[in-house]
C-alpha cells in the first residue's frame, strides 16, 4: 500500500523554512534509511504559501486563481512523502518516527486510492 504524508508548518515561525545544518543532515540520513529500507518513494519540502497560488472553481463559477500568501492559515503544508507501508499502522509509525526530527510539526497520513480499489467499488 502507498501512502502519503503532508506535513504542515507554522508558515510564521522563520526556522521552520531555514533549517538548520544538523536538522538538514539528520533528515539526509532519514531519507537515506527511508530509501534503503524500501519504503521512502520520494519526499519533498515546498516553498511558503507567498510563493503559491491557489486555484479554485466552485460549481456554477469561473476558475479564480489568487497568489499567495494565504493569511487566513497558520499552518501550511510544508512537503510531503510518498512512502510503501503494510497498513496504516506501519505508515503512522514512520510518521512518528519523522515527526521526531522536527522541534514541532503536523502530519497527516493518507492512503493513496490504487487502481484496485476502484475497480473495488464499481465491481
Amino acid at each position: 500500500m502507498r501512502f502519503l504524508l503532508m506535513h504542515r508548518l507554522d508558515e510564521s515561525a522563520p526556522e521552520a523554512w531555514n533549517p538548520s545544518k544538523e536538522f538538514i543532515e539528520s533528515m539526509g540520513a532519514f531519507i537515506q534509511d527511508s530509501i534503503d529500507k524500501g519504503i521512502l518513494i520520494t519526499a519533498e519540502g515546498v516553498h511558503p504559501s507567498a510563493k503559491g497560488a491557489r486555484v479554485r472553481k466552485t460549481r456554477g463559477a469561473a476558475i479564480k486563481a489568487t497568489d499567495g500568501p494565504f493569511t487566513e492559515a497558520k499552518e501550511v503544508i510544508g512537503g510531503f512523502a510518498l512512502i510503501n507501508a503494510k497498513d496504516k499502522a506501519d505508515a503512522v509509525a514512520f510518521a512518528e518516527r519523522y515527526a521526531a526530527l522536527f522541534d514541532e510539526i503536523e502530519v497527516e497520513v493518507r492512503q493513496v486510492v490504487e487502481f484496485e480499489d476502484i475497480e473495488a467499488l464499481n465491481g
